[in-house]
């Protein structure tokens, strides 16, 4: 891996995962579980996307471009259903999710 573009997008990869996760893991102790259901699917496939990313980042794979223009896609979905809720970690996650796809689209642009 070689870049500041590629740095700042494992540093997001991770980040975004860690973020994903702790989102999941709030939204299943929240009062209403069922209506949060597609927030912690999306919250879970986001961070296996960020993970996934990330270790092609390290490895300096051939196919960081692919990868990076998947993870985008999941960050904006996750993020978009996350914002439609109003609980701090939805929120962070969302904020999260937004840095991490700027950095993966970076990526796919040689930036």
């Amino acid at each position: 891996m070689s870049g500041e573009s590629a740095r700042e997008c494992l540093a997001a990869c991770r980040d975004c995962a860690d973020a994903c996760d702790r989102c999941a893991a709030a939204c299943l102790r929240e009062d209403d579980v069922k209506a949060m259901a597609r927030c912690i699917a999306l919250d879970i496939d986001c961070a296996a996307a960020c993970t996934l990313t990330a270790g092609a980042l390290a490895r300096d794979s051939e196919l960081i471009a692919a990868m990076a223009t998947m993870c985008a896609e999941v960050c904006e979905a996750c993020a978009a259903e996350c914002e439609r809720h109003d609980h701090d970690h939805c929120r962070a996650c969302a904020e999260a999710c937004r840095r991490c796809a700027d950095a993966c689209r970076k990526m796919t642009i040689g930036g």
